[in-house]
């Protein structure tokens, strides 16, 4: 593993030699780089997720999905993406960080690729959708994750369907009834 002193530049470069999208080392360093938390691993995952390959680009987006302070600033880089990204396993990791982000602004993205033609752009989707859904939960949201419990791939289905699940047993606090004095 690198070392956790390491450059941010250092660190990434260390990722990209793991060549597997879900290797130890290269989530190692996304770790690392979600502790730093900084605007120089911002910056970083910015550049990646411009880059012209896939593996730069896949990089910067897990990366984006873990920087929660800087959620408006990586929003519409990752919006971007969604409308423009060709890679299938890029808009999945677009998902997968919009979930991590929770920001029902990316919700309109979520909906849209929702729709795509490959299971694991709509797997992403359904992930996303129940922590992109905002209180009360969006009704085009619900609509969409509803949808996707119904997807010929049963690992979409199943993974909308327990969103549907979740989303249809949570209340909004200001609604949950309180118990009485007297209880």
């Amino acid at each position: 593993m690198p070392p956790a002193e390491g450059t941010v530049r250092g660190l990434i470069e260390a990722a990209l030699r793991d060549t597997d999208p879900d290797g130890p080392l290269r989530w190692h360093v996304i770790c690392q780089l979600r502790q730093r938390g900084d605007l120089e691993s911002f910056i970083e995952a910015r550049r990646l997720c411009a880059a012209d390959t896939v593996a730069e680009r896949l990089l910067g987006v897990d990366i984006m999905g873990m920087l929660r302070p800087f959620v408006d600033r990586t929003l519409p880089v990752l919006r971007y993406l969604a409308a423009s990204e060709d890679d299938a396993m890029v808009l999945y990791s677009v998902l997968i960080a919009f979930g991590h982000l929770a920001d029902p602004r990316a919700l309109p993205s979520v909906i849209e690729l929702a729709g795509h033609e490959d299971a694991r752009v709509r797997y992403g989707a359904a992930y996303a959708l129940q922590h992109v859904l905002g209180e009360p939960p969006d009704r085009a949201g619900l609509d969409t994750l509803r949808k996707l419990a119904c997807d010929s791939d049963a690992d979409v289905a199943g993974w909308a369907s327990l969103g549907v699940a979740l989303r249809s047993t949570r209340q909004p606090s200001d609604r949950r009834e309180r118990p009485s004095a007297s209880s």
